[in-house]
């Protein structure tokens, strides 16, 4: 039986998503909502290739280089199991953002008009951590079915096991650190600010949003056991939503609370039991 808490927060959650569904309608499906809109604030990035490269570059070397250093040391310090992989996963997001940093001292238009302490943030995030609400829940389902019905494995991604069996320690905390500052930060920089940024105005921009999505959910699957894997489209679909919600106001602040907010959405629910 679920307990008064998983009750609750599963009441909370419906509320949520319905709320999401509303201002769905109201800001993009209604007729007034789908009628001219002003031109997008987000500037064009405008970088030869040889500067996205060192971007990319900066990004994939600092995240490989940090793994590979954090891996034996986490075994030197005695960590076993579920602590060996966070503290490799820490490794890999310190890595990316350290990179995103690097290129955006060494070129400042990598973040120009990114700056995620403006006001209004906060609203248009929460705005758009609801819109995703109800789009994902229903992404996730079909996403569910399609896989049970092609026999493949329906495990949750490794993350949310590791969540559930984290106990109350040091572990969690570091655990709720990572989805609710760091992965935000750092794959909003990594993804919204600079890989969609890049392509947004290079290629057809339903390629420019669809392919920065599929590398951020294909990493959150284990593809040696398939782990995650009803999870891709779903976090395709939300990885869209916060490009959309980038080029739509001009500031990376927006998505980042609303990944922090999507993050801590799952966490409660999964810590309390009501997804498992």
């Amino acid at each position: 039986m679920p307990s008064p808490v998983a009750i609750v927060l599963g009441a909370v959650e419906f509320t949520l998503i319905a709320s999401g569904a509303v201002l769905l309608w109201k800001r993009v499906l209604s007729p007034a909502a789908r009628g001219p809109r002003a031109p997008s604030p987000l500037p064009v990035w405008e970088a030869p290739l040889s500067e996205f490269l060192q971007f990319t570059l900066l990004v994939v070397g600092c995240s490989f280089t940090l793994t590979v250093v954090a891996l034996p040391l986490a075994k030197s310090l005695g960590l076993r199991g579920d602590a060996v992989t966070v503290f490799g996963g820490a490794a890999a997001q310190l890595g990316m953002l350290t990179g995103a940093l690097l290129s955006s001292v060494t070129h400042k238009r990598v973040t120009d008009a990114t700056s995620p302490s403006t006001p209004g943030v906060v609203v248009s995030g929460i705005g758009t951590f609801l819109i995703t609400l109800p789009l994902v829940a229903i992404t996730a389902k079909s996403s569910e079915l399609i896989v049970q019905a092609a026999g493949l494995p329906l495990d949750n991604q490794d993350l949310i096991g590791m969540f559930a069996r984290a106990g109350a320690g040091w572990l969690l905390a570091v655990m709720i650190t990572l989805a609710l500052i760091v992965a935000p930060l750092t794959e909003e920089l990594v993804f919204r600010a600079g890989v969609f940024r890049y392509l947004r105005t290079r290629i057809p921009r339903p390629l420019a949003l669809l392919l920065p999505a599929l590398f951020f959910g294909a990493l959150h699957v284990n593809w040696k056991t398939l782990s995650g894997l009803a999870s891709l489209p779903p976090l395709v679909v939300l990885a869209v939503i916060f490009s959309l919600a980038y080029e739509r106001t001009g500031r990376i602040g927006t998505p980042i609370v609303a990944h922090a907010l999507f993050n801590l959405n799952t966490v409660l629910l999964v810590l309390s039991g009501v997804v498992t």
